[in-house]
């Protein structure tokens, strides 16, 4: 967990309530994600502003937006293999709370909130920032941030006039409380097929676009 995180903490007890899920009882990371959730708002917003000189406003909000949102930070406590150090109550262990966005998402501000509590604001953004580099380098210009991934791939295959995606469920699985649907995009000129997966139809499908456009512009 150091080692992914890249902080060893001073105080292990902040890092073991940041990973506490609140159906698992207190201490758990409730208070921590509010902390969390503020400082993660604010070195996206700083690192935005000193990244997009002439970006105004409206942009740098909707970038930031886009960085902070739930399914935003779920991959990124993926990649930090957060899911399997929570702590969590019996029946958010049946349901696989663990691999639950909204969960894994709260856990990652309260991990945040813990670093900052133990080594304080320079240190932290130290360790944070890295986390965030391939999704802002994943975002489009200035002047298109805020376009869904469906819209950015529909007007890349019109100004090129290519036929349009088709966007088909392969699987849907799961309990009707943390349903999981799988779907997949489908180009034929040029001929492409991606796949995204999330807990509702329309963000997997918002999934599989920006798959989809990542490898497209990974062949031009």
């Amino acid at each position: 967990m150091i080692d992914r995180l890249g902080h060893g903490f001073a105080n292990p007890a902040l890092l073991q309530q940041a990973l506490t899920h609140r159906s698992a009882g207190a201490p758990h990371n409730e208070r921590l994600e509010f902390l969390g959730d503020a400082l993660v708002n604010l070195f996206m917003a700083e690192a935005l502003y000193q990244r997009w000189p002439q970006a105004d406003e409206g942009a740098l909000t909707r970038a930031r937006a886009e960085l902070v949102r739930e399914s935003a930070l779920a991959p990124i406590a993926r990649a930090l293999e957060l899911g399997g150090r929570l702590t969590l109550g019996p029946g958010e262990m049946k349901s696989g709370g663990h691999r639950r966005d909204s969960i894994l998402a709260d856990a990652l501000e309260a991990v945040v909130a813990a670093i900052y509590l133990d080594a304080g604001f320079e240190t932290c953004r130290e360790r944070v920032l890295p986390w965030f580099v391939q999704a802002m380098d994943a975002l489009p210009p200035a002047h298109k941030v805020g376009k869904d991934a469906k819209t950015r791939l529909q007007e890349w295959l019109q100004g090129r006039q290519k036929p349009l995606p088709v966007y088909a469920l392969l699987s849907e699985s799961g309990e009707d409380h943390a349903k999981s649907f799988r779907v997949s995009c489908t180009l034929s000129q040029p001929p492409l097929t991606s796949e995204g997966e999330a807990g509702s139809r329309r963000a997997a499908e918002q999934l599989a676009a920006e798959e989809a456009l990542r490898l497209l512009k990974a062949d031009d």
